[in-house]
Protein backbone atom coordinates (compact mmCIF):
# COMPACT_ATOMS: atom_id res chain seq x y z
CA UNK A 1 0.00 0.00 0.00
CA UNK A 2 1.44 3.25 -1.06
CA UNK A 3 2.77 5.61 1.64
CA UNK A 4 0.54 8.46 3.40
CA UNK A 5 1.37 12.04 2.12
CA UNK A 6 1.06 15.06 4.21
CA UNK A 7 -0.12 17.38 1.19
CA UNK A 8 2.43 20.44 1.02
CA UNK A 9 -0.84 23.10 1.59
CA UNK A 10 -1.82 21.55 4.73
CA UNK A 11 1.88 21.35 5.97
CA UNK A 12 2.40 24.64 4.96
CA UNK A 13 -1.07 25.63 6.89
CA UNK A 14 0.04 23.53 10.00
CA UNK A 15 3.85 25.36 10.14
CA UNK A 16 1.91 28.98 10.41
CA UNK A 17 4.76 32.09 10.85
CA UNK A 18 7.32 29.49 10.97
CA UNK A 19 10.32 31.91 10.46
CA UNK A 20 9.58 33.08 14.51
CA UNK A 21 9.97 29.25 15.94
CA UNK A 22 12.31 28.85 18.48
CA UNK A 23 13.44 32.59 17.75
CA UNK A 24 12.89 33.84 20.96
CA UNK A 25 14.76 31.25 22.54
CA UNK A 26 17.64 31.24 20.56
CA UNK A 27 17.63 35.18 19.67
CA UNK A 28 18.97 34.11 16.05
CA UNK A 29 16.73 35.95 14.60
CA UNK A 30 18.86 36.36 11.34
CA UNK A 31 19.53 32.39 11.60
CA UNK A 32 19.08 30.46 8.09
CA UNK A 33 15.65 29.61 7.02
CA UNK A 34 16.24 25.89 6.71
CA UNK A 35 17.18 25.76 10.91
CA UNK A 36 13.87 27.31 11.15
CA UNK A 37 11.63 25.48 9.02
CA UNK A 38 13.43 22.04 10.08
CA UNK A 39 12.17 23.95 14.22
CA UNK A 40 8.67 24.28 13.05
CA UNK A 41 8.55 20.61 11.74
CA UNK A 42 9.85 19.49 14.71
CA UNK A 43 7.11 21.08 17.00
CA UNK A 44 4.48 19.43 14.02
CA UNK A 45 6.14 15.98 15.30
CA UNK A 46 5.98 16.53 19.03
CA UNK A 47 2.58 17.90 19.01
CA UNK A 48 1.08 15.01 16.52
CA UNK A 49 0.12 17.26 13.99
CA UNK A 50 3.01 15.32 11.85
CA UNK A 51 1.58 11.81 12.42
CA UNK A 52 4.55 9.20 12.58
CA UNK A 53 4.80 7.40 9.93
CA UNK A 54 3.56 9.67 7.33
CA UNK A 55 5.87 11.23 4.05
CA UNK A 56 6.51 15.14 3.98
CA UNK A 57 5.67 16.67 0.63
CA UNK A 58 8.53 16.40 -1.73
CA UNK A 59 11.23 19.36 -1.85
CA UNK A 60 9.60 20.84 -5.49
CA UNK A 61 6.53 20.98 -3.84
CA UNK A 62 7.32 22.16 -0.38
CA UNK A 63 9.47 24.70 -1.55
CA UNK A 64 6.84 26.19 -4.67
CA UNK A 65 4.40 26.22 -1.67
CA UNK A 66 6.49 28.09 0.80
CA UNK A 67 8.29 30.19 -1.46
CA UNK A 68 11.98 29.37 -0.54
CA UNK A 69 14.55 27.50 -2.84
CA UNK A 70 14.35 24.09 -2.81
CA UNK A 71 18.15 24.04 -1.29
CA UNK A 72 16.47 25.15 1.86
CA UNK A 73 14.32 22.29 1.73
CA UNK A 74 16.74 19.83 0.87
CA UNK A 75 18.86 21.40 3.89
CA UNK A 76 15.68 21.17 6.35
CA UNK A 77 15.23 17.66 5.32
CA UNK A 78 18.77 16.57 6.18
CA UNK A 79 19.01 18.19 9.51
CA UNK A 80 15.65 16.44 10.88
CA UNK A 81 17.06 12.97 9.38
CA UNK A 82 20.35 13.76 11.07
CA UNK A 83 18.36 14.47 14.61
CA UNK A 84 16.28 11.28 13.85
CA UNK A 85 12.79 12.60 12.84
CA UNK A 86 12.68 11.76 9.65
CA UNK A 87 13.13 7.96 8.22
CA UNK A 88 14.82 8.06 4.45
CA UNK A 89 14.73 4.75 2.35
CA UNK A 90 16.06 4.08 -1.29
CA UNK A 91 12.98 4.37 -3.46
CA UNK A 92 10.88 5.92 -1.35
CA UNK A 93 9.80 8.66 -0.24
CA UNK A 94 10.89 10.76 3.81
CA UNK A 95 8.58 9.69 6.85
CA UNK A 96 8.16 11.19 9.83
CA UNK A 97 9.76 9.59 12.84
CA UNK A 98 10.61 10.60 16.40
CA UNK A 99 14.62 9.91 17.82
CA UNK A 100 15.44 7.00 19.94
CA UNK A 101 15.79 9.30 22.69
CA UNK A 102 11.69 9.91 23.08
CA UNK A 103 10.50 7.12 25.18
CA UNK A 104 7.89 4.71 22.88
CA UNK A 105 7.82 1.93 21.68
CA UNK A 106 6.24 2.56 18.43
CA UNK A 107 3.53 0.15 18.91
CA UNK A 108 1.64 1.89 21.95
CA UNK A 109 1.00 5.39 23.22
CA UNK A 110 3.14 6.03 26.28
CA UNK A 111 1.44 5.22 29.73
CA UNK A 112 2.29 6.82 32.74
CA UNK A 113 2.76 3.79 34.39
CA UNK A 114 2.20 4.89 38.74
CA UNK A 115 -0.94 6.76 36.78
CA UNK A 116 -2.29 3.36 35.70
CA UNK A 117 -1.29 1.08 38.74
CA UNK A 118 -1.05 3.13 41.54
CA UNK A 119 -4.18 3.30 44.35
CA UNK A 120 -4.65 6.89 45.14
CA UNK A 121 -3.56 7.73 48.49
CA UNK A 122 -6.79 9.72 50.89
CA UNK A 123 -5.04 13.16 49.58
CA UNK A 124 -4.23 12.59 46.23
CA UNK A 125 -6.49 14.04 43.63
CA UNK A 126 -6.75 11.59 40.86
CA UNK A 127 -7.34 13.10 37.41
CA UNK A 128 -6.67 10.27 35.04
CA UNK A 129 -10.34 9.81 34.24
CA UNK A 130 -12.69 12.11 33.00
CA UNK A 131 -16.29 10.76 34.76
CA UNK A 132 -18.57 12.43 37.84
CA UNK A 133 -20.23 11.34 40.97
CA UNK A 134 -23.84 9.65 40.95
CA UNK A 135 -26.12 12.87 40.02
CA UNK A 136 -29.14 13.57 42.54
CA UNK A 137 -31.70 11.60 41.64
CA UNK A 138 -29.98 8.35 41.29
CA UNK A 139 -31.55 6.40 43.92
CA UNK A 140 -35.27 7.76 42.49
CA UNK A 141 -34.21 5.78 39.37
CA UNK A 142 -33.57 2.28 40.45
CA UNK A 143 -36.53 2.48 43.38
CA UNK A 144 -38.49 3.23 40.22
CA UNK A 145 -36.39 0.25 38.03
CA UNK A 146 -37.12 -2.13 41.44
CA UNK A 147 -40.83 -1.11 41.07
CA UNK A 148 -40.82 -2.00 36.94
CA UNK A 149 -39.19 -5.13 38.03
CA UNK A 150 -41.29 -7.81 38.52
CA UNK A 151 -42.96 -7.70 35.34
CA UNK A 152 -39.38 -8.77 33.76
CA UNK A 153 -39.40 -11.93 36.47
CA UNK A 154 -40.84 -14.26 34.54
CA UNK A 155 -38.63 -14.29 31.57
CA UNK A 156 -35.30 -15.03 31.27
CA UNK A 157 -34.06 -11.74 31.33
CA UNK A 158 -31.10 -12.10 29.27
CA UNK A 159 -32.04 -9.80 25.85
CA UNK A 160 -28.73 -10.08 23.44
CA UNK A 161 -30.63 -6.55 21.66
CA UNK A 162 -31.88 -4.53 25.32
CA UNK A 163 -35.73 -4.19 26.16
CA UNK A 164 -38.39 -2.66 24.10
CA UNK A 165 -38.70 0.20 26.66
CA UNK A 166 -35.06 1.14 26.35
CA UNK A 167 -34.63 0.85 23.09
CA UNK A 168 -38.00 2.58 22.64
CA UNK A 169 -36.72 5.76 24.64
CA UNK A 170 -33.62 6.19 23.17
CA UNK A 171 -34.92 6.28 19.67
CA UNK A 172 -37.29 9.19 21.09
CA UNK A 173 -34.44 10.84 22.03
CA UNK A 174 -32.63 10.72 18.49
CA UNK A 175 -35.98 11.33 16.81
CA UNK A 176 -36.45 14.90 18.79
CA UNK A 177 -32.83 15.63 17.79
CA UNK A 178 -33.88 15.86 14.16
CA UNK A 179 -32.74 12.23 13.12
CA UNK A 180 -36.18 10.15 12.84
CA UNK A 181 -35.10 6.57 14.15
CA UNK A 182 -37.07 3.27 14.76
CA UNK A 183 -36.58 1.03 17.98
CA UNK A 184 -35.56 -1.56 15.26
CA UNK A 185 -32.17 0.49 14.98
CA UNK A 186 -31.24 0.49 17.99
CA UNK A 187 -29.07 -2.29 19.90
CA UNK A 188 -28.59 -1.77 23.93
CA UNK A 189 -24.77 -2.45 24.88
CA UNK A 190 -22.65 -2.23 28.14
CA UNK A 191 -21.52 1.08 27.65
CA UNK A 192 -20.57 2.69 24.37
CA UNK A 193 -17.03 1.25 25.01
CA UNK A 194 -18.80 -2.33 24.51
CA UNK A 195 -20.17 -0.66 21.36
CA UNK A 196 -17.47 -0.13 19.70
CA UNK A 197 -15.90 -3.55 20.05
CA UNK A 198 -19.07 -4.77 19.00
CA UNK A 199 -18.32 -2.65 15.66
CA UNK A 200 -14.96 -3.11 15.39
CA UNK A 201 -15.63 -6.77 15.34
CA UNK A 202 -17.55 -6.94 12.90
CA UNK A 203 -16.58 -3.86 10.39
CA UNK A 204 -12.74 -4.34 10.86
CA UNK A 205 -11.16 -6.80 9.08
CA UNK A 206 -7.66 -7.80 9.97
CA UNK A 207 -4.84 -4.57 9.27
CA UNK A 208 -7.60 -2.73 8.54
CA UNK A 209 -6.78 0.82 8.93
CA UNK A 210 -9.02 3.02 10.86
CA UNK A 211 -8.90 7.01 10.83
CA UNK A 212 -8.91 8.17 14.28
CA UNK A 213 -8.97 11.95 15.26
CA UNK A 214 -5.81 12.94 16.79
CA UNK A 215 -5.65 13.67 19.96
CA UNK A 216 -8.77 10.93 20.60
CA UNK A 217 -10.14 8.72 23.65
CA UNK A 218 -7.32 6.32 24.46
CA UNK A 219 -8.92 3.59 24.90
CA UNK A 220 -10.48 3.59 21.63
CA UNK A 221 -7.24 3.38 20.57
CA UNK A 222 -6.65 0.17 22.02
CA UNK A 223 -9.81 -1.31 21.41
CA UNK A 224 -8.87 -0.61 17.48
CA UNK A 225 -5.45 -2.55 18.18
CA UNK A 226 -6.91 -5.23 19.98
CA UNK A 227 -8.67 -6.23 17.07
CA UNK A 228 -5.45 -6.17 14.99
CA UNK A 229 -6.55 -2.91 13.02
CA UNK A 230 -4.22 -0.05 12.59
CA UNK A 231 -4.86 3.68 13.71
CA UNK A 232 -4.19 6.27 11.28
CA UNK A 233 -4.23 9.77 13.15
CA UNK A 234 -5.90 12.56 11.37
CA UNK A 235 -4.25 16.02 13.65
CA UNK A 236 -7.41 18.23 14.78
CA UNK A 237 -6.78 21.94 14.17
CA UNK A 238 -5.77 22.82 17.83
CA UNK A 239 -4.76 26.05 16.70
CA UNK A 240 -8.15 26.86 14.89
CA UNK A 241 -10.64 25.34 17.46
CA UNK A 242 -13.66 27.12 15.57
CA UNK A 243 -12.89 24.58 13.02
CA UNK A 244 -11.36 21.78 14.98
CA UNK A 245 -11.44 18.78 12.25
CA UNK A 246 -9.05 19.15 9.49
CA UNK A 247 -11.52 17.00 6.85
CA UNK A 248 -9.58 18.13 4.08
CA UNK A 249 -7.21 15.32 5.72
CA UNK A 250 -9.83 13.04 7.01
CA UNK A 251 -10.97 12.85 2.89
CA UNK A 252 -6.96 12.63 2.09
CA UNK A 253 -6.37 10.14 4.77
CA UNK A 254 -9.59 7.81 3.21
CA UNK A 255 -8.42 7.83 -0.18
CA UNK A 256 -4.22 7.49 0.23
CA UNK A 257 -4.81 5.06 3.15
CA UNK A 258 -7.73 3.16 1.40
CA UNK A 259 -9.36 3.19 5.01
CA UNK A 260 -12.91 1.68 5.20
CA UNK A 261 -13.32 2.69 8.49
CA UNK A 262 -13.36 5.65 10.85
CA UNK A 263 -13.91 6.75 14.64
CA UNK A 264 -14.91 10.22 15.43
CA UNK A 265 -15.87 12.32 18.45
CA UNK A 266 -17.70 15.30 16.77
CA UNK A 267 -19.63 15.99 20.00
CA UNK A 268 -16.92 17.38 22.11
CA UNK A 269 -13.82 14.71 21.36
CA UNK A 270 -11.82 13.09 24.49
CA UNK A 271 -9.99 15.56 25.22
CA UNK A 272 -10.04 18.75 23.88
CA UNK A 273 -13.65 19.26 24.25
CA UNK A 274 -13.83 20.55 20.35
CA UNK A 275 -17.87 19.93 18.83
CA UNK A 276 -17.92 19.92 14.82
CA UNK A 277 -20.48 22.35 13.44
CA UNK A 278 -23.41 21.49 10.95
CA UNK A 279 -21.76 22.22 7.79
CA UNK A 280 -18.54 20.04 9.14
CA UNK A 281 -20.93 17.06 9.90
CA UNK A 282 -22.49 17.62 6.02
CA UNK A 283 -19.57 17.23 4.71
CA UNK A 284 -17.78 14.25 6.74
CA UNK A 285 -21.02 12.09 5.87
CA UNK A 286 -20.26 13.05 2.10
CA UNK A 287 -16.53 12.25 2.33
CA UNK A 288 -17.80 9.01 4.07
CA UNK A 289 -19.99 8.49 0.71
CA UNK A 290 -17.05 9.08 -1.59
CA UNK A 291 -14.88 7.25 -0.13
CA UNK A 292 -17.21 4.63 0.75
CA UNK A 293 -16.06 4.43 3.97
CA UNK A 294 -18.10 3.94 7.36
CA UNK A 295 -17.86 6.41 10.06
CA UNK A 296 -18.36 5.11 14.03
CA UNK A 297 -19.41 8.65 15.65
CA UNK A 298 -19.33 8.50 19.37
CA UNK A 299 -21.69 10.88 21.08
CA UNK A 300 -21.51 9.82 24.52
CA UNK A 301 -20.57 13.45 25.29
CA UNK A 302 -23.29 14.73 23.45
CA UNK A 303 -25.13 16.05 25.92
CA UNK A 304 -22.52 17.73 27.86
CA UNK A 305 -22.14 21.20 25.44
CA UNK A 306 -20.87 24.15 28.23
CA UNK A 307 -20.76 27.06 25.78
CA UNK A 308 -23.50 29.51 25.38
CA UNK A 309 -23.64 28.46 21.25
CA UNK A 310 -24.43 24.91 22.15
CA UNK A 311 -27.60 25.52 23.36
CA UNK A 312 -28.77 24.89 19.97
CA UNK A 313 -26.58 21.80 19.10
CA UNK A 314 -25.81 20.56 15.37
CA UNK A 315 -28.39 17.56 14.34
CA UNK A 316 -26.41 14.37 14.57
CA UNK A 317 -24.03 13.25 11.87
CA UNK A 318 -26.05 10.35 10.82
CA UNK A 319 -28.87 13.08 9.48
CA UNK A 320 -26.74 13.92 6.92
CA UNK A 321 -26.42 10.25 6.22
CA UNK A 322 -28.19 8.69 2.93
CA UNK A 323 -26.96 5.21 3.30
CA UNK A 324 -25.35 3.30 6.34
CA UNK A 325 -22.08 5.11 6.09
CA UNK A 326 -22.75 6.80 9.45
CA UNK A 327 -23.27 4.52 12.45
CA UNK A 328 -23.96 6.00 16.06
CA UNK A 329 -22.59 5.29 19.63
CA UNK A 330 -24.23 6.62 22.81
CA UNK A 331 -23.97 6.10 26.72
CA UNK A 332 -25.26 6.91 29.53
CA UNK A 333 -22.36 6.92 31.68
CA UNK A 334 -21.07 10.90 31.09
CA UNK A 335 -24.77 12.09 30.89
CA UNK A 336 -25.44 10.56 34.36
CA UNK A 337 -22.90 7.90 36.06
CA UNK A 338 -20.32 5.88 35.51
CA UNK A 339 -21.54 3.09 37.15
CA UNK A 340 -24.57 2.68 34.93
CA UNK A 341 -22.98 0.19 32.28
CA UNK A 342 -25.52 1.49 29.68
CA UNK A 343 -24.41 2.24 26.18
CA UNK A 344 -26.44 1.85 22.69
CA UNK A 345 -25.38 1.38 18.81
CA UNK A 346 -27.76 3.11 16.19
CA UNK A 347 -27.77 1.51 12.95
CA UNK A 348 -29.80 -0.29 9.65
CA UNK A 349 -31.13 -3.20 10.92
CA UNK A 350 -28.92 -5.57 8.87
CA UNK A 351 -25.96 -4.33 10.81
CA UNK A 352 -27.94 -4.87 14.17
CA UNK A 353 -28.22 -8.36 13.12
CA UNK A 354 -24.99 -9.16 12.14
CA UNK A 355 -23.63 -7.22 15.72
CA UNK A 356 -26.29 -9.30 17.21
CA UNK A 357 -24.22 -12.59 15.78
CA UNK A 358 -21.11 -11.36 16.71
CA UNK A 359 -22.73 -10.62 20.16
CA UNK A 360 -23.46 -14.13 21.00
CA UNK A 361 -19.27 -15.00 21.38
CA UNK A 362 -18.58 -12.05 24.12
CA UNK A 363 -22.08 -11.64 26.77
CA UNK A 364 -25.84 -12.51 26.66
CA UNK A 365 -27.14 -9.50 27.12
CA UNK A 366 -27.34 -5.79 29.35
CA UNK A 367 -28.49 -6.33 32.84
CA UNK A 368 -32.57 -5.68 33.35
CA UNK A 369 -31.77 -3.39 36.31
CA UNK A 370 -29.61 -1.22 34.78
CA UNK A 371 -31.76 -1.27 32.18
CA UNK A 372 -35.35 -0.06 33.57
CA UNK A 373 -32.97 2.59 35.39
CA UNK A 374 -31.98 4.00 32.35
CA UNK A 375 -35.50 4.39 31.02
CA UNK A 376 -36.24 6.55 34.44
CA UNK A 377 -33.02 8.81 33.73
CA UNK A 378 -33.94 9.26 29.96
CA UNK A 379 -37.81 9.79 31.08
CA UNK A 380 -36.42 12.68 33.65
CA UNK A 381 -33.25 13.84 31.77
CA UNK A 382 -34.22 17.59 30.81
CA UNK A 383 -33.74 19.04 34.66
CA UNK A 384 -30.86 16.25 35.64
CA UNK A 385 -28.40 17.03 32.64
CA UNK A 386 -29.28 20.69 33.13
CA UNK A 387 -28.23 20.57 36.80
CA UNK A 388 -25.04 18.60 35.31
CA UNK A 389 -24.20 21.21 32.94
CA UNK A 390 -24.25 23.69 35.42
CA UNK A 391 -21.63 21.93 37.86
CA UNK A 392 -19.42 21.03 34.71
CA UNK A 393 -19.80 24.81 33.98
CA UNK A 394 -18.43 25.89 37.64
CA UNK A 395 -16.14 22.98 37.91
CA UNK A 396 -14.19 24.18 34.91
CA UNK A 397 -14.25 27.88 35.08
CA UNK A 398 -12.32 27.21 38.86
CA UNK A 399 -9.98 24.86 36.90
CA UNK A 400 -9.23 27.50 34.20
CA UNK A 401 -8.68 29.91 37.22
CA UNK A 402 -6.36 27.79 39.16
CA UNK A 403 -4.29 27.29 35.82
CA UNK A 404 -3.62 31.12 35.08
CA UNK A 405 -2.86 31.61 38.66
CA UNK A 406 -0.62 28.64 39.18
CA UNK A 407 0.98 28.26 35.62
CA UNK A 408 0.27 31.06 33.48
CA UNK A 409 2.69 29.67 31.22
CA UNK A 410 0.62 26.46 29.84
CA UNK A 411 -1.82 27.17 27.03
CA UNK A 412 -5.65 26.21 27.82
CA UNK A 413 -8.05 26.34 24.62
CA UNK A 414 -11.62 25.44 26.56
CA UNK A 415 -13.33 23.61 24.28
CA UNK A 416 -17.36 24.16 23.77
CA UNK A 417 -18.14 21.17 26.02
CA UNK A 418 -16.87 17.36 27.29
CA UNK A 419 -15.41 17.12 30.67
CA UNK A 420 -11.96 18.31 30.28
CA UNK A 421 -9.44 20.86 28.65
CA UNK A 422 -6.36 20.32 26.83
CA UNK A 423 -2.91 21.94 28.00
CA UNK A 424 -0.30 22.73 25.90
CA UNK A 425 2.89 22.18 27.97
CA UNK A 426 5.73 24.95 27.23
CA UNK A 427 8.10 21.35 26.88
CA UNK A 428 7.77 18.26 26.32
CA UNK A 429 7.57 17.06 29.74
CA UNK A 430 3.95 15.67 29.90
CA UNK A 431 5.00 11.80 30.37
CA UNK A 432 7.85 13.03 32.91
CA UNK A 433 5.54 15.16 34.55
CA UNK A 434 2.91 12.37 34.66
CA UNK A 435 5.77 10.13 36.40
CA UNK A 436 6.49 12.54 39.33
CA UNK A 437 3.40 13.92 39.91
CA UNK A 438 1.62 11.03 42.16
CA UNK A 439 4.82 12.67 44.56
CA UNK A 440 3.04 15.19 45.08
CA UNK A 441 -0.70 14.31 45.45
CA UNK A 442 -1.96 14.44 41.99
CA UNK A 443 -2.41 11.94 39.11
CA UNK A 444 -2.18 12.24 35.12
CA UNK A 445 -2.70 10.77 32.15
CA UNK A 446 0.09 11.99 30.11
CA UNK A 447 -0.28 13.37 26.65
CA UNK A 448 0.88 10.54 25.05
CA UNK A 449 -2.45 8.19 26.35
CA UNK A 450 -4.54 10.10 23.90
CA UNK A 451 -1.83 9.98 20.46
CA UNK A 452 -0.27 7.27 18.99
CA UNK A 453 3.41 6.56 18.87
CA UNK A 454 4.63 9.00 21.50
CA UNK A 455 3.04 11.92 20.13
CA UNK A 456 1.32 15.03 22.54
CA UNK A 457 4.38 14.99 25.02
CA UNK A 458 3.76 18.93 25.20
CA UNK A 459 0.18 18.20 26.16
CA UNK A 460 -1.83 16.60 29.00
CA UNK A 461 -5.77 16.19 29.56
CA UNK A 462 -7.02 17.76 33.08
CA UNK A 463 -10.61 16.95 33.74
CA UNK A 464 -13.14 18.94 35.56
CA UNK A 465 -15.03 16.30 37.13
CA UNK A 466 -13.84 17.01 40.68
CA UNK A 467 -15.47 19.51 43.31
CA UNK A 468 -13.43 23.12 43.08
CA UNK A 469 -11.78 22.81 46.18
CA UNK A 470 -9.99 19.63 44.80
CA UNK A 471 -9.39 20.98 41.15
CA UNK A 472 -8.05 23.69 42.76
CA UNK A 473 -5.58 21.53 45.17
CA UNK A 474 -4.66 19.38 42.28
CA UNK A 475 -3.92 22.31 40.01
CA UNK A 476 -1.07 23.50 43.11
CA UNK A 477 0.07 19.72 42.98
CA UNK A 478 0.82 19.81 39.33
CA UNK A 479 2.68 23.09 39.66
CA UNK A 480 4.76 21.80 42.12
CA UNK A 481 5.46 18.76 40.36
CA UNK A 482 6.03 20.65 37.05
CA UNK A 483 8.63 23.03 39.15
CA UNK A 484 10.36 19.59 40.41
CA UNK A 485 11.14 18.46 37.22
CA UNK A 486 15.02 18.76 36.27
CA UNK A 487 15.60 22.37 35.15
CA UNK A 488 16.31 20.69 31.37
CA UNK A 489 13.27 18.70 31.40
CA UNK A 490 11.46 22.05 31.83
CA UNK A 491 13.13 23.75 28.99
CA UNK A 492 11.15 24.30 25.71
CA UNK A 493 12.85 21.96 23.18
CA UNK A 494 16.56 23.14 22.76
CA UNK A 495 17.46 24.19 18.87
CA UNK A 496 18.87 21.69 16.52
CA UNK A 497 22.09 21.66 16.37
CA UNK A 498 23.91 23.02 13.09
CA UNK A 499 26.84 20.85 13.33
CA UNK A 500 26.39 17.37 11.30
CA UNK A 501 28.11 14.34 13.27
Amino acid sequence: MATRVIGAAGLARDLGNWRTVGAEETAHRGRPAYLALAEGIRLLIHDGRAPLGVALPSERDLAATLGVSRTTITSTYALLREHGYLISRQGSRSTVALPPSVPSDGTRASRGILATIMQPEPTTVDLTYAAMTAPEGIENAYSDALQRLPTYLGTHGMDPVGMLALREAVARRYTARGLPTDPDQILITLGAQHGLRLLLNVLAAPAARVLIEHPTYPNAIEAIRDVGARPVPVPLLLENPSAGWDLDGVRSAARQTAATLAYLVPDFNNPTGMMLDGEGRAELAAIARETRMTIIVDESMVDLGLDPHTETMPPPVAVFGKGSEIVTIGSASKSFWGGLRVGWIRAGTSLITRLLGSRATVDLGTPVMDQLATVHLLEHADEALARRREQLRAQRAALLDALAGELPDWKVQPGAGGMSVWAQLPAPVSTALAATAPNHGVLLAAGPRFGVQGAFERFVRLPYTHREAELRLAVESIASAYAALTPRAAQPLDPLNLSVR
